[in-house]
């Protein structure tokens, strides 16, 4: 089977007048965790319904492991495990009886059978509340009750939306690290809105608004678009704080600073290159040549929530 499990090609939906999705392509291949990024209503819902087959496109493909979503919804539905907006499941049945009813759905039998509740049920932790209606649980456990469940018959692909929404920080943790550890055997794609999870556990990212997608990348790729990539971050005694924005300002590779003041009589100055090029160098002379002494020295990565805001109010603009 070739790696790639995911392929999309110029995908269309419409809603009467609104165009939900336009033109959208991408491709996911096994091994791959991509963040489907964008504010909300820009279309990243709608692509996940087309993907599973909940939705039918307008126009354009879908491709599921070979299985185009179009000709054969059975065979894509089977090989993914889709976790949607809400995590819905039926109120009055119990979390064990909800997840023995998806097994059957799913054709699990026998030994696998009981070995894939097993599973589900000590990896997403529902041990405490499998015999509870879920009508009952808090939002956090409904929606590890939907993961559950998609994870169940170990599918091949895994298309989950806003995953760890609800959960605490410990929570989201531990459905973090689960995503992390399954993720080298299969194509994951996660629609959030939290730039740290991509972040986290996320190996591509792509950010789409008004049902385009205006970039895709690695994590690290995007962050490189921000004005802090490379940016020098000094933090010293607010006395000199001033003096040293003067110095750095002074620097033709250097093209803009900033001073932030901090407690205890400290001050973080910012030096942001010209280019993204790295200018450590050149602050390290400064600092040496001025006899500056500072508490702390780090070179910023850049800033994901930067390059998702320019991004996206720029398509709205």
């Amino acid at each position: 089977m070739s790696d790639e499990m995911i392929a999309i090609r110029d995908l269309n939906k419409w809603f009467g007048p609104i165009h939900a999705v336009d033109g959208v392509s991408f491709s996911v291949r096994r091994g791959e965790v991509l963040g489907f990024l964008g504010p909300n209503g820009a279309g990243k819902s709608t692509t996940m319904k087309m993907i599973t087959g909940f939705l039918a496109p307008s126009s354009g493909t879908a491709v599921v492991c070979g299985h185009d979503v179009n000709d054969d919804p059975v065979a894509v539905k089977a090989k993914i495990g889709y976790l949607p907006e809400g995590a819905p499941a039926y109120p009055d049945m119990t979390a064990a009886a909800f997840l023995d009813f998806i097994a059957g759905i799913r054709g699990l039998k026998g030994a696998r059978r009981r070995e894939r509740l097993d599973y589900v049920i000590e990896h997403v932790h529902l041990a405490e509340v499998l015999h509870q209606p879920i009508d009952t649980l808090s939002k956090g456990f409904k929606r590890r009750v939907g993961l559950a469940q998609a994870l169940l018959h170990d599918p091949d692909v895994l298309i989950l939306d806003e995953p760890t929404d609800g959960l605490d920080p410990n929570q989201k943790h531990e459905v973090r690290s689960l995503i992390d550890s399954m993720a080298k055997e299969k194509a994951i794609v996660i629609s959030t809105h939290l730039l740290e999870e991509v972040t986290a556990i996320c190996t591509r990212a792509m950010i789409i608004a008004r049902g385009r997608v205006l970039a895709d990348g690695t994590p690290e790729q995007l962050e490189g678009r921000s004005r802090w990539h490379n940016a020098v971050s000094l933090v010293l005694s607010a006395d000199r704080a001033e003096e040293l924005r003067a110095a750095l300002a002074g620097h033709d590779r250097i093209v803009g600073t900033e001073v932030e003041l901090g407690e205890e009589n400290l001050a973080q100055v910012t030096a942001f290159p010209r280019g993204a090029q790295s200018i450590i160098d050149e602050v390290g002379a400064i600092l040496r040549d001025r006899k500056f002494t500072v508490e702390e020295m780090r070179v910023e990565r850049g800033r994901l929530d930067e390059v998702f805001r320019s991004i996206t109010t720029g398509a709205a603009a």
